[in-house]
């Protein structure tokens, strides 16, 4: 029971700190567009508790979905263009028109 104790304890310590990201509003936009193209795929937070899944091209979005280019504010660029986000298309969706 104690054993147990101290690794709930543990972990509600570890909780926060996996919570924590990096912020694209930190990161010059050279830096934050490297993440995305070094990993391929890269959940960033954008500012204050906003993040998302940014990714380098197609390839890293499900098969039924397309990409758009996103921008994101960073240090240096308040429109930084660091790929793309994924996303479902609707009836009203044309490809070509992000």
């Amino acid at each position: 029971m104690r054993c147990a104790l101290v690794c709930v304890a543990l972990l509600a310590g570890i909780g926060p700190a996996l919570a924590q990201r990096t912020s694209t509003t930190t990161l010059t936009c050279a830096q934050a567009r490297a993440v995305v193209m070094r990993q391929g795929a890269a959940v960033l937070g954008t500012g204050g508790p906003t993040f998302d899944r940014f990714v380098r091209d197609r390839s890293f979005c499900e098969a039924t979905e397309i990409g758009r280019r996103a921008f994101v504010p960073t240090s240096d660029n308040p429109g930084c263009f660091v790929g793309f986000t994924c996303y479902e298309p609707g009836p009203g969706d044309r490809f070509g028109d992000f």
